[in-house]
């Protein structure tokens, strides 16, 4: 019995001495008091390396549960935390910090997974030079178009877009609404060659694209380019010369080139047909054929000014014509950096999608006999760059195509005529298919 009371008194001094080194180790009742929860903790522990080595254990797991999560992590150790206020000093508590740096991280990662989508706002910062550059001259050009037709911004820009992209421009609408002043305003606010041409039924091709002849003088034979060799043409009232003579613009508008006897003549650049028709008046016209309507990039309207407008005309009645009172606020080469700057602008695949789509929708509707074709779909994304580009952005968003596909679309399409009896027209097909083809949410905050 005595050899076991001093086995139990030098495992309480062992365990006295590492629990608590402020008490004396010859106090045997601190030694019982503390021994006392440690007993029914550990009831079937008998040797002593084995129970010193436990209580050494369990000393060491109190230390991390100075983390704030434990105590709702682990509930059923919240009662052996209370030795451990105890033993403050002790150096187990200095490994402690570099554990919770491991955890803090963790924490800190998914926060950082939230900010990526604004890294896709990064397009939407502030514009590059570039793009600042573009946004200040097609203002300036548009601004100069505007002092000749008084009060029709949206014509006018597109217009502006249409000669950026390298597009033509088919203008129809009432006599005497301004679409020769308007052209011949575009053509003089940009320091390039402009010719005229006033189509008639007896207009024939070689007067559009020239004609060969035979030189007597030099005994050669020489090509005399027609008046459709200009940067900007002028086709007034195109619908009344006949389809053969019509057909000599197809080759040139599509491909920029002029093909005489065998010879292919290149046109300058940049090169824009402007063409005028009536609506009316439909005596002695030639509807223009489906392919030729196809290689037109925009056809719009200009219509009549408002009230305001016409009086402010009519105060300035001395002036017979205006596009003569414009000057050339841009150049050719201008031009040209302006249609590279615009084929930089950046297109999400959404806005390619809600394109496609759309082009799609018109062919699917049962209004319409004929829908767009592709080249209406490029047509449409190449302005969308260049209309975005206008508006100060490096990016495309869906309202710049919906500002755009009515002028775009429109004249591509054919209806039934059942849709053409009931009085339906194909300006109002594509308005309704833009509103039930969903738009991207793409840029659609800015």
């Amino acid at each position: 019995m005595s050899n076991e009371n001093d086995d139990d008194a030098t495992q309480l001094g062992s365990i006295g001495h590492h629990m608590n080194k402020p008490q004396q180790p010859g106090n045997p009742q601190m030694r019982l008091a503390f021994q006392a929860p440690s007993l029914p903790t550990h009831p079937q522990k008998q040797s002593g390396d084995d129970e010193d080595t436990v209580l050494s254990a369990y000393n060491a797991t109190p230390s991390r549960p100075a983390m704030p999560t434990v105590p709702t992590t682990h509930p059923m150790k919240a009662q052996p935390a209370q030795p451990v206020q105890m033993q403050q000093p002790l150096p187990q508590s200095q490994p402690i910090p570099t554990a919770a740096p491991r955890q803090f991280p963790q924490a800190t990662t998914p926060q950082a997974k939230p900010a990526q989508p604004a890294a896709t706002s990064s397009m939407m910062s502030a514009p590059q030079a570039d793009i600042t550059e573009f946004h200040n001259q097609f203002a300036k050009l548009v601004d100069s178009v505007s002092q000749v037709v008084v009060g029709k911004e949206q014509p006018i820009r597109q217009c502006a877009t249409a000669m950026i992209v390298g597009g033509h421009i088919l203008l129809e609408d009432n006599p005497g609404t301004g679409k020769t002043q308007l052209a011949r305003g575009l053509a003089n606010s940009i320091d390039m060659s402009f010719k005229r041409i006033q189509f008639t039924p007896d207009l024939l091709p070689s007067d559009v694209v020239g004609v060969t002849y035979y030189d007597q003088k030099n005994g050669e034979f020489e090509y005399r380019e027609g008046p459709i060799f200009a940067s900007i043409v002028l086709a007034d009232e195109i619908n009344r010369a006949s389809p053969k003579t019509q057909s000599a613009l197809l080759e040139v508008m599509e491909e920029q080139k002029v093909t005489v006897d065998g010879e292919t003549h290149a046109v300058p650049q940049p090169f824009m047909v402007i063409a005028t028709q009536n609506p009316i008046e439909q005596l002695g016209t030639y509807k223009l054929p489906e392919a030729q309507m196809d290689r037109f990039l925009i056809k719009t309207t200009i219509g009549y000014p408002s009230h305001d407008v016409s009086v402010s005309i009519l105060k300035q009645v001395n002036v017979t014509d205006r596009a003569s009172t414009v000057h050339a606020v841009l150049t050719g080469n201008d031009v040209l950096r302006m249609r590279a700057i615009s084929e930089t602008i950046h297109l999400d695949d959404a806005i390619l999608e809600y394109i496609v789509r759309l082009v799609e929708a018109t062919r699917h509707n049962e209004r319409i006999q004929v829908g767009s074709s592709m080249r209406g779909a490029l047509a449409l994304t190449r302005c969308a760059r260049a209309w975005a580009a206008s508006n100060n952005r490096g990016y495309a968003v869906p309202d710049d195509v919906k500002q755009l596909a009515v002028a775009v679309l429109a004249h591509r399409i054919t209806l039934t005529a059942e849709a053409t009896f009931a009085g339906y027209t194909p300006e109002q097909m594509i308005e309704q298919i833009l509103e039930n083809v969903p738009a991207p949410t793409v840029g659609a905050t800015v």
